[in-house]
């Protein structure tokens, strides 16, 4: 029997640190539970949630329904893939890949959530991104709560876009995520100072590299049971080359990076939003509770007492600043509900 446990605090589940409450919560670890779970919120036309890791989240108020968490966390090896439960915490599984020589995600290292959530988003960092290790994904179709399986072509991925975000936000649950990884490693530490870091270290090799990306990660970023955030706040906004050109007229040390990816036009360019957001004065700055850090712009913090609508409208003066500056309009990253 499902237990639904009332009025409960998401704060501690959520890496923001929001003082929000939910009407219901319950957990699952099956999918006949969650089965069990839907069918209930049907019965009592209530709406529902499900909240995995908390990292990508702004419950902008309390939520009138039920918080459905995942619970199951096993990997398994099946036909020559590595098929992981919803539930696991994705550094979890970024772990376990390395300890078992295993590559593919290494450089996703230390990234906050959980493996469920990971296709949802596309997370991505240091030239990586988890579409290019997905097989399929495994779902629960919420209209006939039957289990489908959703092939890496069908996800529709892009720079951290996917189906399910969109045509079928709403309509499936992520239940296990199937990956491709290699015994052959094809090292990619170019990006950023991931390189420096890895012959620091002595060399190149996946515990190295998750080790070298870890530390950046750790230096670049607040840790949110200290200081409440979401990680990067902001997508990096893509723009025309062309565009890239003018800009570069006025400042000429802005960094950007040609998009090799084919769902991108060949003539469009990468700018990190962080340097947007530096170059326009933010880093640093605090209102109240709410601020930027000051040693990475594209994260927002929440450092005590902070509410949800302090961080939007924060984020919000960011955007339009950026957007008069720049002409750039910037993107949030983070999920609002």
């Amino acid at each position: 029997m499902i237990n639904f446990q009332q009025n409960i605090s998401l704060k501690p589940l959520t890496t923001f640190g929001f003082d929000v409450a939910c009407r219901y919560f319950t957990q699952f670890n099956t999918d006949e539970e969650l089965k069990e779970i839907i069918r209930c919120c049907r019965e009592q036309s209530l709406e529902w949630f499900v909240l995995g890791g908390g990292s990508n989240i702004i419950f902008s108020r309390d939520f009138d329904g039920v918080v459905i968490h995942p619970t199951a966390d096993q990997i398994a090896v099946k036909e020559g893939v590595v098929v992981v439960d919803a539930g696991l915490r994705w550094d979890d599984f970024v772990e376990w890949s390395v300890d078992n020589d295993l590559s593919g995600v290494e450089n996703l290292s230390y990234i906050p959530g959980s493996v469920g959530a990971s296709p949802v988003q596309n997370i991505g960092a240091y030239g990586a991104e988890v579409a290019q290790t997905i097989e399929y994904v495994e779902c629960l179709d919420i209209e006939t709560l039957e289990v489908t399986r959703i092939a890496n072509c069908d996800c529709k991925f892009g720079y951290r876009e996917s189906v399910f975000k969109n045509r079928l936000k709403g309509k499936v649950i992520v239940l296990r995520v199937a990956f491709k990884l290699s015994c052959e490693h094809h090292f990619n530490i170019e990006y950023g100072d991931v390189k420096q870091e890895v012959e620091k270290l002595g060399g190149v090799n996946l515990h190295n590299i998750r080790a070298a990306i870890t530390k950046i990660r750790r230096q670049k970023l607040p840790d949110p049971q200290v200081e409440g955030n979401a990680g990067s706040f902001f997508k990096n906004p893509v723009i025309p080359a062309e565009r890239v050109k003018l800009l570069l007229k006025t400042y000429p040390l802005m960094p950007h990076y040609p998009i090799l990816d084919s769902r991108f036009s060949i003539f469009d360019e990468k700018i990190p939003a962080g340097w947007l957001i530096d170059t326009a004065g933010w880093r640093g700055f605090r209102r109240g509770d709410a601020g930027v850090h000051p040693r990475q712009a594209l994260v927002l913090v929440n450092y005590g007492n902070a509410k949800a609508c302090d961080i939007l409208e924060l984020a919000n003066d960011i955007v339009e600043d950026v957007e008069t500056k720049f002409g750039i309009t910037l993107e949030m990253e983070v999920n609002v509900w």
